[in-house]
């Protein structure tokens, strides 16, 4: 059976989850163009009052104060993962305000299949399947190296997971394994095209006899950027920066402004559509350790060096990567310095990296999540079939 009718649910928190719906939108339209594909910000969707409070308070917390919020998630992590309080209450409330609307849609649409880019809307979708309103298939996707009880359910159809090493953890949490697939997150399909190097750095203006870094803070652009660009453009270090702002841009013309009076080599961006290109034309990434952009920089043999990241799943993001021998953590900026120094002049470290980051990263994983969905929606109706 073909897909035809898929809805896909994520929300704006950051940009990643909502990258990732789009991935998967992106793959399916591949292999279905004439497919009606609605990816959902959800809380915007369904109630402005949700968005307004939860995800203003979370960008919050996030930005003004990590410790907070890192203290919050590991809370999270210590209660039971189906039946903690706080995860109960809270989709209890979400579901209040937010289940009407997005069962409206479901019956106006009729969607084969529902895919969650973010825990927040799966917890909606169950509490509508648990009321006898939710009959398709239901699926988790994991846009972290990492399990956190707010994703789990007993009553998801599949969890698509980041990575093999996970699987195991999932099993534990007391997911059965038929429920579990190691699909990599999904990130644009491009990312998997063949890439020309030489031809990019040329398109890139990069000079063929210096290593590139790739300076990034995701699509918001958050972390430290200014202080890294700074320390790694004083530093005599012979290689020249690409920075991406992302949609940042109070400091994008802050960078302007001061990168001339650098004596480093600086390219100074904004929004990048076409990532996958800038990535394929670098030879490092400095930046925060979102999901998305680690997957991305892992599909492209990108190694990471990980500046400040986030308390919660990114601290958990670089502990995987580090385990994976594919990115660093540096503690500040001296220690930047030093690692950067330290791999540019070393041609076996850099390999090695370089491997270990391609052998963790799945530039096919959309791919390999729309097989799943139509795995399941297949399942599902060759068991209709069976009891017709």
């Amino acid at each position: 059976m073909q897909l035809q009718r898929i809805l896909l649910l994520s929300v704006s928190a950051g940009e990643g989850h909502m990258r990732a719906a789009a991935a998967i939108k992106e793959e399916i339209f591949r292999r279905n163009p004439g497919a009606t594909i609605e990816i959902l910000d959800t809380f915007r969707y369904a109630s402005p009052l949700i968005e307004k409070v939860v995800l203003g308070t979370y960008m919050e917390i996030i930005k003004m104060s990590p410790v907070i919020y890192g203290y919050l998630y590991r809370q999270a992590e210590k209660e039971k993962p189906f039946s903690g309080f706080a995860k109960k209450e809270f989709n209890r409330i979400m579901s209040l305000l937010a289940a009407p609307k997005l069962e409206s849609l479901m019956n106006q649409m009729q969607p084969q299949a529902i895919v969650c880019t973010h825990p927040f809307p799966l917890g909606i979708l169950i509490h509508l399947r648990q009321q006898g309103k939710c009959p398709m298939p239901i699926l988790g996707t994991i846009t972290d190296f990492t399990v956190h009880p707010f994703w789990l359910f007993e009553e998801v159809d599949c969890y698509l997971l980041a990575a093999e090493s996970l699987v195991k953890s999932f099993q534990e949490y007391g997911i059965a394994k038929e429920k579990i697939k190691a699909t990599g997150i999904p990130i644009d399909p491009n990312f998997a095209l063949p890439k020309e190097r030489a031809s990019l750095r040329n398109r890139w203006r990069l000079k063929p006899q210096h290593q590139a870094v790739l300076v990034m803070g995701g699509g918001l652009g958050m972390g430290p950027l200014e202080e890294v660009v700074k320390d790694l453009a004083s530093s005599g270090l012979p290689c020249q920066i690409v920075v991406v702002c992302g949609r940042n841009e109070e400091l994008r013309q802050k960078l302007l402004k001061v990168t001339p009076h650098l004596s480093g080599n600086v390219q100074v961006l904004g929004y990048v559509t076409e990532i996958q290109d800038l990535m394929a034309a670098c030879d490092f990434m400095v930046g925060k350790a979102g999901g998305l952009t680690s997957s991305e920089a892992m599909a492209s043999g990108l190694p990471m060096f990980i500046t400040d990241p986030i308390p919660g799943q990114e601290e958990r993001n670089v502990a995987f990567l580090e385990a994976a021998g594919a990115a660093k953590l540096v503690r500040n900026p001296e220690d930047l310095v030093y690692q950067v120094k330290k791999y540019l002049t070393d041609p076996v470290a850099q390999q090695v990296m370089k491997e270990n980051a391609r052998k963790i990263g799945r530039p096919r994983s959309a791919e390999s999540v729309v097989n799943v969905i139509e795995e399941l929606i297949n399942h599902r109706l060759a068991r209709i079939k069976g009891f017709a």
